[in-house]
């Protein structure tokens, strides 16, 4: 079972927030995900931004829990960037507060995080990564481009089975401010939505 606050948060999100564009926009990554099942095949998801700080996190933790949440096997969701930083201390304190367990496993100047959603369930290991990391996938993947630079930097993505632009505004513009933690969560929740939307869209 998923964490009550996390189930909690989902029972809230609104498809209808989604425009049709929007829709469309997601539409790649459903056809992705349901033909890889269709053909029994595993599905990995790389989620990549420029400095895998924020967007791509973000991405990825909710992909992996929208998959638990439906129900759909043998799904394994990864983030990169074109640069290695570090994931922001923001966005664990937002998945935190959407009810996810994080517990900082290694410190310095790029902490190891554990992201908890389910208590039978392998924790999702965040820690900001080039996007070819080993610890990324190396064929058979679609990589998800959640930001207009990672998009524009990275025509080709190698290994990558199919490559999907699905972008989100950094909320980095809103650091240091008092509408950063409103501003996270905005977004957040604008990806938890859009993702519930692409794996309710799923015939398992």
């Amino acid at each position: 079972m998923l964490f009550n606050k996390i189930e909690n948060t989902i029972k809230v999100l609104n498809v209808d927030t989604i425009s049709n564009e929007r829709k469309d926009t997601l539409q790649p990554l459903i056809d992705f995900i349901q033909k890889k099942i269709n053909d029994h095949h595993e599905i990995r998801i790389n989620f990549i931004c420029t400095h895998n700080s924020r967007r791509s996190h973000l991405s990825q933790v909710w992909a992996q829990t929208m998959a638990y949440y439906f129900n759909i096997q043998n799904v394994f969701c990864y983030s990169g960037g074109t640069e290695t930083t570090a994931l922001f201390p923001m966005v664990a304190e937002t998945l935190q507060n959407s009810g996810f367990k994080v517990k900082t496993i290694s410190g310095g100047n790029n902490p190891i995080y554990s992201i908890k959603y389910a208590d039978n369930e392998h924790p999702i290991i965040g820690f900001s990564k080039k996007l070819d990391d080993d610890f990324n996938p190396k064929s058979g993947f679609a990589a998800i481009m959640t930001c207009d630079s990672a998009n524009e930097a990275c025509p080709f993505v190698p290994g990558a089975e199919k490559r999907i632009p699905i972008t989100f505004e950094d909320p980095k513009a809103f650091d240091s401010t008092a509408q950063q933690a409103k501003k996270y969560n905005e977004r957040s929740l604008q990806i938890a939505t859009e993702l519930f939307y692409v794996f309710s869209q799923i015939n398992s």
